[in-house]
């Protein structure tokens, strides 16, 4: 597997665009006659165009998905529904394609009417501008930005098992809101694999499942999010080769969204060992990321194992605190803080310091061993600073 440019336009067979006025802005991903599959928020207030990929996608095929940024039309009614199926139309019309061949994705605030005059005419142009380019992928990925500071996209080339090349490609957007089941953000990912739906269904669930769903900004669950793979079939048959290439691809862009939080300044990887079920894995790694209490240690770069070990506590997960292990790593450096349930980093110890200037750092891993089993699991998140509630309370404005 190697990691290569283009993002989703990387397959062959793709085209994309985006563009953008004012706040709001137009994404628009084809690739004809492809299988494929989905994973959806889990809110009980679901935007409209959620609703209608869902039956869209119930079909097993899709050729389009259109998605736009700055109103997330959703708790907006029958009138809703309407927009969304007016921007599906309107993309089916101009590309000949079957209406229930094209996904709608939105994000944006939430409960305000969609500006379709604007809307409308982004389309227009998204349509105009439809190229296989790498600079179309980025134009695509910028066009879903909202309180993202960079565009985030990803592609990845393997070898399947019967010596076929195999691209796959993504580009998503994130920023707030995010503490998938799923849920996570809007992510298109284009592919060249020939797959049944079902079969790319239990692909992408097994990938989101330790990827997307692993991704805790601020432990709130957005009503519009969305995972949607497309394969147009122009390579070989799905393998487990495939499920490695897919399950990197989609870490890689959890990880960029983890690292685009909103008013984040540090990234956090939160790994779990030991534990006695993956469930338990998960369930305390997403403790740890997503504590109030650890983000805010994080932004203030203090190494206070107390906050892990009690997120670790108070998550599902069988522990004893008397096995427990807590290690700070960064690219440089690495101290055990706490060791079989010891603190080792007490006032005036060597791993006090470490664990301080490991702090410091852009990028920490904190790894926790429960040590009762042999399972691990991996989440991703930030810490939690003033400018994260700065952005929020001038969200709507």
């Amino acid at each position: 597997m190697k990691i290569i440019e283009g993002g989703i336009c990387a397959v062959n067979g793709v085209t994309a665009s985006g563009t953008c006025e004012g706040d709001y802005g137009v994404s628009l991903v084809v690739s004809k006659g492809s299988s494929t599959s989905a994973v959806f928020t889990s809110n009980k207030v679901v935007a409209a165009p959620v609703i209608i990929t869902k039956e869209a996608v119930s079909n097993g095929k899709l050729s389009a998905i259109v998605a736009n940024s700055g109103n997330a039309n959703c708790f907006t009614g029958p009138e809703g529904m309407e927009d969304g199926m007016k921007m599906v139309k309107k993309v089916a019309e101009h590309l000949q394609l079957k209406v229930d061949d094209v996904a709608v994705a939105s994000t944006g605030i939430i409960g305000r009417k969609m500006p379709m005059p604007i809307i409308s005419s982004l389309i227009d142009e998204a349509i105009q501008n439809l190229q296989n380019s790498p600079k179309s992928s980025k134009n695509a990925a910028e066009a879903l930005m909202t309180t993202d500071t960079f565009p985030k996209e990803f592609a990845v080339e393997t070898t399947l098992k019967d010596g076929k090349n195999v691209k796959i490609g993504g580009i998503t957007k994130g920023s707030g809101m995010i503490a998938p089941n799923m849920g996570t953000m809007l992510c298109f990912i284009t592919t060249d694999v020939e797959a049944s739906p079902s079969e790319l269904q239990e692909a992408l669930k097994s990938a989101v499942d330790k990827s997307f769903n692993m991704v805790v900004i601020d432990g709130d669950t957005s009503t519009n999010d969305m995972v949607v793979l497309m394969a147009n079939g122009k390579s070989g048959h799905i393998d487990e080769n495939f499920q490695e290439a897919l399950d990197y691809l989609c870490a890689s862009l959890a990880k960029m969204i983890a690292k685009d939080g909103e008013g984040a300044t540090k990234f956090m990887e939160v790994e779990v060992n030991g534990a006695a079920s993956i469930d338990d894995a998960r369930s305390a790694a997403k403790s740890v990321v997503s504590s109030p209490l650890v983000k805010t240690a994080l932004f203030g770069a203090d190494p206070n194992w107390g906050r892990i070990v009690a997120a670790v506590g108070y998550s599902s997960a069988d522990m004893d605190e008397n096995r427990i292990t807590v290690t700070l790593q960064s690219e440089d450096k690495n101290v055990k803080i706490v060791d079989n349930g010891n603190v080792k980093a007490y006032d005036g110890s060597q791993e006090l310091v470490t664990a301080e200037e490991i702090m410091e750092k852009p990028e920490i891993k904190i790894v926790v061993d429960i040590n009762l089993g042999n399972n691990s699991a991996t989440a991703y998140g930030c810490d939690l600073s003033y400018d994260y509630v700065r952005i929020n309370s001038e969200y709507s404005t």
